[in-house]
This record gives structure tokens, C-alpha cells and sequence, in this order.
């Protein structure tokens, strides 16, 4: 490995440059981590918020999460099957599964939303959204990666 001030060397023997800091490494990986992320945050408010909004039951969080858990399992699987975390296929899982993903899908507002149902005395809809949106979120994850390995194999 090159140290700080020596160039890196060309197969042929011939000094090249440096690459730039955001070429690879963990400048990169925030960059497509950020912007992936608010892609996501803004595509989940786009969506959720019209759903949510004054409504006792938070069906656009619910929705999101679910249909998030569903593809993040597909992309994730795929990403796996095609082969190891290198290349393109760091690239979409830093970008579109970490990124897009994590900003699209929200268990922050889910906590949020099952607290304010547990505190207006909505004890038995909190609690089933609660359990409700994990386990179907465990089981849309799960239907994802049958999904990806059905279409991939």
C-alpha cells in the first residue's frame, strides 16, 4: 500500500497519481450512503404523509415499511447471490439498500406513532400496529428474499 506523498504504481511500473479521496473508501461510502438517504426520506414523506396525516391509524408509515422491508430483503439477497460486496454491487447495496432504503423505510416513526396511540388510550390498536408492523415486516423481508432467489436461480 502507498503511503501518504509516495504515488501508486501502474501495472507497468509507472507512477500514477493518487486517486481522489472520494474515488473509494469511506468519504465515498457517506456520499452514497447521504444521498441515497434523502432520496429515500423524501420519497417516504412524498408518500406517507398524505396517508398519515390526521388519521388515527398510520397506514403510509405501515404501508412503507412493509413494501421498504420487502424490496431492502430482494435487493439485499440478489446483491448476495451475484456475488461478494465489491464494485457495483457496494455501490447499490451503500446507495439504494443503507441509503434509499434506510431513509425509506422509518421504525423512528413508527416508535413515535405507537406511542402517541398508547398515550391517547388507543392501548389495543397500538400495541397490534406495534406487533403488526415488525412481523410484517419480518415476513415482507422474508417473502423478498424467496422473491430474489426464486427469479435469480
Amino acid at each position: 500500500m502507498a503511503g501518504a506523498g509516495r504515488p501508486h504504481r501502474n501495472r507497468d511500473g509507472r507512477d500514477r497519481p493518487h486517486p481522489p479521496a472520494w474515488s473509494d473508501g469511506p468519504v465515498r461510502s457517506f456520499a452514497l450512503v447521504a444521498l441515497g438517504g434523502a432520496a429515500g426520506t423524501l420519497t417516504r414523506y412524498g408518500i406517507s404523509h398524505p396517508l398519515d396525516d390526521g388519521r388515527l391509524l398510520p397506514a403510509g408509515t405501515f404501508g412503507v415499511n412493509v413494501a421498504g422491508s420487502f424490496v431492502l430483503g430482494a435487493l439485499l439477497t440478489a446483491l448476495v447471490l451475484r456475488g461478494d460486496d465489491s464494485g457495483g454491487r457496494r455501490t447499490l447495496r451503500l446507495l439504494l439498500g443503507t441509503g434509499f432504503l434506510g431513509g425509506f423505510t422509518t421504525y423512528s416513526a413508527l416508535a413515535v406513532q405507537t406511542h402517541t396511540l398508547l398515550r391517547d388510550d388507543h392501548v389495543a390498536l397500538g400495541l397490534a400496529y406495534a406487533v403488526g408492523s415488525v412481523l410484517a415486516g419480518l415476513g415482507a423481508a422474508g417473502a423478498g428474499i424467496a422473491a430474489a432467489r426464486t427469479v435469480l436461480r
